[in-house]
């Protein structure tokens, strides 16, 4: 992008360069207003910016350095109109470069033989592109740099596709023909242009949407991602029901007779090597010399004992 300067210097030029930089910003909470202030303030010469610059760097001129960035602001304002596409706020967008802008300034060395415009354009464009990518998807489409450079210069070309008036028909979706012709001139697999294409062209989708007007239940993402196991009231369940059959029972098993200990350890907790469980009831009652139903009355009279300590533990 080319953005020329104007090197003739007015004295009205020189007078606002001279002033307190602070003071020239335009009034907040009119985007309009703010862009025509920003397109009115005086641009520098080299002479001034190079003076300005060196002041900054040699003795952390903030002065200096609100002049600089005074003086970049419209190149922030026409970075930013190339990304309206985005359908992000352009407030946001202009604010962002504004970082990119202050970051440049900073980090920008006079003796390098370039302009500030060059070098800024860089960190403006870096800041406006970050802010893209985190906030067009709740999901982030492009992580690493090759995807994020894949991602910007895709969208670019699949516009002009939809620009070019040779192309008879608009379509959403990308035809082999274009996609080899990306791939080749970003120099990148036919793979990676289809998969970046899926992802920009995907939705978000609510993971729990709201019921139907029928009172049906809606089913989202919500239904199979989400993990029952790590809920907390699951959580403290399983924790409980592990500590009632742990020492909660062994509590209760202890304030039971020998007898009654054995009758229920027999029928209900014992298991044998091969799967099977412990004594039947005519197995007890012909050890113990009484009847089955006797034994089953033991039993009875046993479990509740034990539910009622049990239930002190819940």
């Amino acid at each position: 992008m080319s953005y020329a300067l104007s090197p003739k210097v007015t004295p009205a030029s020189t007078a606002l360069a001279s002033a307190n930089p602070w003071s020239l910003l335009p009034p907040l909470g009119n985007l309009d207003a703010y862009i025509s202030a920003v397109n009115r303030l005086p641009m520098l010469t080299l002479e001034q910016e190079q003076e300005f610059a060196r002041s900054l760097k040699d003795n952390n001129d903030l002065d200096a350095a609100g002049k600089l960035v005074l003086s970049h602001l419209r190149l922030v304002v026409a970075t930013s109109r190339k990304y309206l596409g985005y359908g992000l706020p352009h407030a946001d967008l202009i604010q962002e470069g504004n970082i990119g802008l202050m970051k440049a300034v900073k980090r920008f060395d006079p003796d390098q033989g370039v302009r500030l415009v060059s070098y800024a354009l860089h960190w403006i464009k870096a800041e406006m592109h970050e802010y893209i990518l985190k906030n067009w998807r709740m999901v982030k489409v492009a992580t690493t740099k090759a995807q994020r450079k894949l991602f910007f210069n895709l969208r670019s070309m699949k516009q002009g596709f939809k620009d070019d008036a040779d192309v008879a028909t608009h379509r959403d979706t990308l035809t082999q023909d274009q996609i080899n012709s990306m791939a080749k001139t970003l120099n990148v697999k036919r793979e990676e242009v289809i998969e970046m294409e899926q992802r920009m062209s995907g939705h978000d989708v609510l993971l729990d949407p709201s019921p139907s007007d029928d009172g049906e239940e809606a089913y989202g993402p919500i239904a199979y991602l989400s993990d029952a196991t790590q809920e907390p009231t699951q959580l403290m369940e399983s924790r409980q029901r592990d500590y009632l059959a742990s020492d909660g029972i062994s509590t209760a098993l202890e304030g039971l007779d020998d007898r009654s200990r054995r009758i229920v350890e027999e029928r209900w907790l014992k298991v044998n090597d091969d799967g099977s469980g412990g004594m039947t009831l005519h197995d007890l009652a012909a050890e113990y010399k009484v009847s089955a139903e006797r034994i089953r009355q033991i039993e009875v009279a046993a479990m509740k004992k034990m539910k009622k300590v049990l239930a002190a533990y819940a």
